[in-house]
């Protein structure tokens, strides 16, 4: 059986999408045992990530090859800006954290690598391989999401709240139109112009594993 585009992707980076499922940050949210200053300082981090994704999106509405993609991709960009970013404003006051905390935040050495390959992909490759480095986001946070909710949801409300967002049929929804989206852009492409998606689909996958680190080690720029 040949495979979807999504999902030899998904294939090639299998081990570093497992290695994020047994994270300590990962199962810690899951069972509830996740130390509040490490789920804050993610929280922090998040935001400022969040605020370039969109970027990501609104770039994508542009190089979009039909109205049908504009549509998706804007709805993805509204849905990030408000229902996923008002998850973390509405998160943060939980863990002692007031919006101008976020606002003042600074990124993070992973933080800022991700977001900067994000967005110089976004700007200097082709179509394919923009979406193949926003699908690991999207896609594995629902993963996450509904992986943990079927285990059962922690005591603790704030990660209940969490783990309910992303395990939300409306938010995988979003993520199958991304897949969707990746399928169609990259049907028919040679094979190099495949591989350069796939490797962007991977370094992104790389990143949201090592953005979990990044929380659970509390990252910092080294010291002047």
């Amino acid at each position: 059986m040949t495979l979807t585009p999504s999902a030899r992707f998904r294939q090639t980076a299998d081990s570093i999408w497992e290695e994020q499922h047994l994270h300590p940050f990962v199962r810690g949210i899951g069972d509830g045992s996740l130390d509040a200053d490490r789920f804050g300082f993610w929280l922090r981090q998040d935001y400022l990530f969040l605020i370039d994704y969109s970027r990501l999106f609104a770039t994508a509405v542009l190089r979009a090859p039909d109205l049908n993609a504009m549509t998706r991709f804007a709805a993805l960009l509204h849905e990030t800006l408000t229902r996923e970013m008002d998850l973390h404003r509405s998160c943060v006051a939980g863990f002692g954290i007031s919006e101008a905390d976020l606002e003042q935040e600074a990124k993070a050495p992973t933080t800022q690598g991700y977001t900067d390959f994000l967005l110089r992909t976004a700007t200097t490759g082709d179509y394919a391989e923009l979406l193949g480095a926003l699908l690991p986001c999207m896609w594995g946070y629902s993963d996450i999401g509904i992986r943990l909710a079927a285990r059962g949801l922690p005591e603790d409300e704030r990660y209940r709240a969490w783990i309910a967002s992303y395990a939300d049929p409306e938010f995988a929804e979003l993520a199958i139109w991304c897949r969707e989206l990746t399928d169609e852009a990259c049907a028919g492409l040679p094979e190099a112009a495949l591989a350069r998606a796939e490797s962007a689909f991977l370094t992104s996958s790389r990143y949201e594993l090592a953005f979990w680190e990044m929380a659970w080690s509390g990252e910092s720029w080294p010291s002047p």
